[in-house]
């Protein structure tokens, strides 16, 4: 019988070991860690995911500070934002909810962010930081990934990987972390020639590609391990509204580990910010002078 990675469980684990690092900061350093979300515009699914990264932030006591702007604000107006929030000692984490108008660069925007304060990773310094494997804060859906990888793989050394997608979000940082771990790392796409022959090659899958059901079961090797990080609403058959992933999820009983969608890498992504956010707090408490970026390793 395969087994089921269950996110929704070890991203509650997750939640609840911020949880005791939020009491611990106060405790010892008197410092709450503060987390500010800002949202431009009225996008719906924008709209759900800051609900919950709110609801979440508050349940594991740390501070959530929102920022509604309306759809028609400027790129200026934001960027002056951002820099009120860089300069505050009580923000310690700054998440900017894509997608932004089209009035407004998303680069240029994710660029003015603190690096010590990008809990979502995205600032060139983190990604340098990643790639060169010296610390900084790590993309919060790739390192989900990996957190669900280590509750059923206890040494990636030598085992084959094949990433499926090579965004900056999600294939490239992943497939980064594999190397870390010194797995042997192939990053494909939809557009890779051969792609069924290459995922059957692997010990470890990660689909990141936007295509439902793209991944068959007979692409995937018995005793392989797979992570399902697509999200993509359908309309099935019957006419009923459906959320699946880039994995064809009802023929894979042959793989060791599967994450279903919804409720695998998903409710991951929330839990690796909270624990991002508590890690930045901790990072600029230490001797009360904020954080250094030249730093960050530490």
């Amino acid at each position: 019988m395969v087994h089921i990675i269950d996110g929704k469980a070890i991203a509650a684990r997750v939640a609840s070991g911020v949880a005791a690092q939020v009491q611990r900061l106060a405790r010892e350093r008197g410092v709450t860690p503060g987390l500010a979300v800002v949202l431009v515009g009225e996008d719906a699914a924008s709209e759900i995911y800051v609900r919950r990264k709110v609801a979440q932030t508050t349940a594991v006591g740390m501070r959530s500070i929102e920022h509604r702007l309306p759809a028609v604000t400027s790129e200026a107006e934001l960027l002056a934002l951002i820099a009120s929030l860089n300069a505050d000692d009580d923000v310690h984490g700054i998440l900017v909810q894509l997608p932004l108008p089209p009035q407004i660069n998303a680069a240029k925007v994710l660029d003015a962010i603190d690096p010590c304060k990008d809990v979502d990773g995205f600032h060139p310094v983190n990604v340098g930081r990643l790639s060169s494997g010296t610390g900084g804060l790590i993309p919060c859906t790739p390192l989900g990934c990996m957190m669900l990888l280590d509750t059923v793989i206890d040494d990636f050394r030598g085992l084959k990987s094949v990433v499926i997608g090579k965004s900056n979000i999600v294939g490239k940082p992943v497939a980064l972390l594999l190397l870390e771990r010194e797995c042997t790392v192939t990053v494909a796409h939809i557009l890779t020639r051969n792609l069924p022959d290459i995922v059957r090659s692997a010990d470890i899958v990660v689909v990141a590609a936007g295509a439902p059901g793209l991944v068959r079961g007979d692409w995937v090797k018995p005793g392989a391990v797979v992570i399902d990080v697509g999200i993509n609403r359908i309309i099935d058959e019957n006419g009923n509204r459906r959320i699946v992933g880039d994995v064809a999820f009802d023929e894979m009983d042959h793989v060791a580990g599967i994450t279903p969608v919804p409720g695998g890498v998903g409710p991951m992504t929330i839990a690796c910010l909270l624990a991002n956010t508590v890690k930045a707090a901790t990072r600029s408490s230490r001797d009360g002078s904020g954080c250094d970026a030249d730093k960050m390793s530490e």
